[in-house]
C-alpha cells in the first residue's frame, strides 16, 4: 500500500533532492522492508511528468517521467532517503521518506559513485514508466474498440413519435375506459352510503404530448382531461331509502408518466421502467329525484371518495398497459429469425437506446449466419453508419458489414454455385466451346468426344459490397470447370477458368422488406494455367456474360427479390421510401403507416402465447442449390 505522498512543488526545495519541480513522490511500506536490508526491490514507478516551474530549470529538460525507487542500499540513491545529487545514508537527518525519486534524464553528480546498481535500476524505472504511460494513452481508443459498429441503425425522429402519439392516445384512451373502480360504502351519521358498478362513459384528452427525454427515453403527458363516470348508488338517510345511479365527473385530470426503454437479455427492445403520476382538480355528481337537495348535501363524502378511488386507478392501468401489452408488441419485432433453408439474420441491439431531445436510435447488429454454425461470429470492420438526417419519421442505416455478412452465410452454405449439363447448356454456347477447345477434344478417345459438355460455375471466396455515394457494386470471384461427361466414364475436363465479376445493386424498400436487384455490369475470364490460354478464352468472354445475364442473374434476383424483414413491430409499415448512398453505408428514409391499431395487434399476440422455434431444417451440401 502507498502510505504517504510528498509533493515536491517549490523549485528550491526539488532541487535540494535532485527533485524536479511539481514531481510526485510516493513513499511504500515495501520500500521501507528493502532498507532494512532485505534487498533491493523492483521499482515502483508512476509515469508523472515532472513541470518546469523552477526557473532554474525551466527551459533546460524537457518534462520526463519520474520514476519512484525503493531503496538500492547505503550508497548512491540511499535507503530511506531521497535522491538529493549525492550520497545520502539512512541514517541522514534529511531522510523523508522510505523511497528514492530520481528523474531519469538527469544524471547525478556524483555518477562515479562505486554503487552502480542504480543506473541499471533507474533504466528500468524509465521503461515502465514509458509503457504505462502509453497504456494510458491507449485506454481511451481500447474503449472505443470495445463498441462493435452496428450492422443496422433505426433512427425515430420526433415526426415519427407524433404519428406514434396518435395510435397511442387511442391506446390509453380504451385502457382509462376498462379502469376498475372498487366499492365505496361508508356511513355518517345518519346516512349510510354505498356506491358499486363504477363505470367509464365517457373519457376526453383535448392536450396531450409525447416527447423524448434524454436519460428517461419517452415521456407521456395528458393536461385537464375530463372522465365522466356513472354508478349505482343505495343510500339511506334516517327513514328514507333510495337506489338508483349517479352520473359524476372528474375535470382537470393531470397524468405524467415516463418510459424507459432498454434492451433485454436476448438483445430486444422492451419498456424497463414506467414512472406515472395522476391527480384529479376536481370532481362533482349531479343528483335527481326529489331529494336531490339533500343528497347535493350529503355528496361531499361521496366525491371525495370517488376521486380518491378514481384516481388512485389510472397508474396501476397504465402501468399494465405499458409493462405487459405494450411489450408483448414489442416481442413481434423479429431479433433472430430465419430467411430461408440456409441462412438466418440477427437483429439483436448491442445496447441500449440512444435519446436525443429530437431522436431516439437503436443500434441492432445486422448479421446474416449461417444456419448450420448459429454460433459463429463474423467480425465487423465496416464503416459505423451516421444518420443526420431527421426530416422523415424513420431512417434506417445498414452497412456494408449487413451485406457482406449475407454473401458470407451464402457461401459457407455452399449454394453460391450452378452446374449446367446437357440440354441445359445453350446451343450457340456449346458449338462455341466445342470449337474453342477442339484441339483438346480431337485428341480424346472417340467415345468421348461427342459426350455431353458440363459447365460447373461456383464461387471461389464470399462477395464484397462496396457501397459509395456513386452506388453500390458487388464484386465476385469464381471459377468455371467445363468437362465432358461421357456416360458411365468420369469426367474429362477441358479447362478451368477464373472469373471476376462486377455486379451493381439496386437496394429498395418495400413494406418492411429490404430487397436488392443485382445488374451484371464487368466480366472478366483467365486462364489459372497460363497468360497464352487467357488469349485464346478471350472469345468466350462475350458470349459467357450473356449465359450469365440470361440464365443466372435471373435466378440470384429472383432470391434477392424476396428481401429481408425490417425491425419493425406488427401492423407498422415504410412509405415513401427514398434511398442515399453515403461512404461505406446507406439510409433508407421514410414515413410510417399503421395497418393495424395497436389493440389489435396486442389482442392477437397477446392472447396467443408464442410457438416454440422449430429446429433448423438441415441445409443442404450440394452445391448446385443456385
Amino acid at each position: 500500500m502507498l502510505r504517504d505522498v510528498a509533493v515536491a512543488a517549490r523549485a528550491g526545495r526539488g532541487a535540494r533532492y535532485g527533485v524536479l519541480p511539481g514531481a510526485v513522490c510516493v513513499v511504500g511500506s515495501g520500500a521501507r522492508r528493502s532498507a532494512r536490508g532485505r534487498g533491493v526491490r523492483a521499482a515502483h514507478c508512476l509515469p508523472v511528468l515532472a513541470g518546469s516551474r523552477g526557473p532554474a530549470l525551466r527551459g533546460r529538460h524537457p518534462p520526463v517521467p519520474l520514476c519512484l525507487l525503493p531503496a538500492a542500499g547505503p550508497q548512491g540513491v540511499a535507503a530511506g532517503g531521497l535522491y538529493k545529487g549525492r550520497g545520502t545514508s539512512a541514517s541522514s537527518k534529511e531522510t523523508p521518506g522510505a523511497t528514492g525519486v530520481l528523474p531519469p534524464s538527469l544524471p547525478s553528480r556524483d555518477s562515479a559513485s562505486p554503487h552502480q546498481g542504480s543506473r541499471g535500476q533507474v533504466i528500468l524505472c524509465e521503461m515502465a514508466a514509458g509503457s504505462r504511460l502509453l497504456l494510458l494513452l491507449l485506454l481511451p481508443c481500447l474503449a472505443t474498440a470495445s463498441l462493435s459498429p452496428p450492422g443496422c441503425r433505426i433512427r425515430i425522429t420526433s415526426k415519427g413519435l407524433d404519428l406514434v402519439k396518435q395510435e397511442g392516445l387511442r391506446f390509453v384512451e380504451q385502457e382509462l375506459e376498462n379502469i376498475t373502480v372498487s366499492d365505496l360504502h361508508g356511513k355518517e351519521g345518519q346516512f349510510h352510503y354505498n356506491i358499486s358498478q363504477v363505470k367509464v362513459v365517457d373519457l376526453q384528452l383535448p392536450f396531450s404530448d409525447l416527447h423524448f427525454q434524454p436519460q428517461q427515453h419517452l415521456a407521456f403527458n395528458i393536461n385537464n382531461a375530463s372522465i365522466s363516470l356513472r354508478f349505482r348508488r343505495q343510500l339511506l338517510y334516517w327513514f328514507f331509502y333510495d337506489i338508483g345511479s349517479i352520473n359524476a365527473s372528474a375535470d382537470g385530470v393531470h397524468i405524467h408518466t415516463v418510459l424507459q426503454l432498454a434492451k433485454d437479455e436476448v438483445g430486444r427492445l422492451k419498456i424497463s421502467n414506467i414512472s406515472c403520476n395522476a391527480s384529479i382538480a376536481r370532481m362533482h355528481a349531479g343528483f335527481s329525484g326529489t331529494l336531490r337537495k339533500v343528497y347535493e348535501f350529503l355528496s361531499t363524502f361521496i366525491v371525495t371518495g370517488m376521486r380518491f378511488l378514481v384516481s388512485q386507478q389510472i397508474c396501476p392501468s397504465l402501468e399494465h398497459a405499458s409493462l405487459v401489452l405494450l411489450n408483448s408488441l414489442l416481442d413481434t419485432v423479429p431479433v433472430r429469425n430465419y430467411v430461408d433453408d440456409h441462412i438466418g439474420i440477427d437483429y439483436s441491439l448491442l445496447r441500449d437506446p440512444s435519446v436525443s431531445p429530437d431522436t431516439l436510435d437503436l443500434d441492432f447488429k445486422g448479421m446474416f449466419f449461417y444456419r448450420a454454425r448459429e454460433s459463429q461470429e463474423l467480425e465487423n470492420h465496416a464503416v459505423e453508419p451516421v444518420i443526420k438526417e431527421t426530416e422523415r419519421m424513420v431512417y434506417v442505416a445498414f452497412s456494408e458489414y449487413f451485406f457482406d455478412s449475407a454473401m458470407h452465410a451464402y457461401f459457407q452454405a455452399g449454394v453460391l454455385a450452378i452446374e449446367l449439363e446437357g440440354e441445359k447448356v445453350p446451343k450457340d454456347l456449346e458449338v462455341l466451346l466445342r470449337a474453342t477447345f477442339f484441339g483438346t477434344i480431337f485428341m480424346l478417345s472417340p467415345a468421348v468426344v461427342d459426350a455431353p459438355l458440363r459447365l460447373v460455375l461456383q464461387v471461389s471466396a464470399p462477395p464484397r459490397c462496396v457501397i459509395k455515394p456513386s452506388g453500390t457494386s458487388v464484386s465476385v470471384s469464381a471459377f468455371l470447370n467445363i468437362s465432358l461427361v461421357p456416360a458411365g466414364r468420369p469426367p474429362v475436363q477441358l479447362s478451368s477458368m477464373a472469373m471476376e465479376t462486377k455486379l451493381s445493386a439496386k437496394v429498395f424498400l418495400q413494406g418492411k422488406a429490404l430487397r436488392v436487384q443485382l445488374d451484371l455490369r464487368r466480366f472478366r475470364i483467365y486462364s489459372k494455367q497460363s497468360a497464352l490460354e487467357s488469349l485464346a478464352l478471350f472469345s468466350l468472354q462475350a458470349p459467357l456474360k450473356t449465359l450469365l445475364q440470361l440464365t443466372i442473374m435471373p435466378i440470384i434476383n429472383e432470391r434477392t427479390r424476396k428481401g429481408v424483414q425490417i425491425p419493425l413491430p406488427e401492423g407498422m409499415d415504410f412509405t415513401r421510401e427514398v434511398v442515399t448512398n453515403h461512404a461505406g453505408f446507406l439510409t433508407v428514409g421514410a414515413d410510417l403507416h399503421f395497418q393495424k391499431g395497436l389493440r389489435e395487434v396486442i389482442e392477437k399476440y397477446h392472447a396467443v402465447p408464442a410457438a416454440p422455434t422449430s429446429p433448423p431444417a438441415a441445409p443442404s451440401a450440394d452445391p448446385r442449390q443456385l
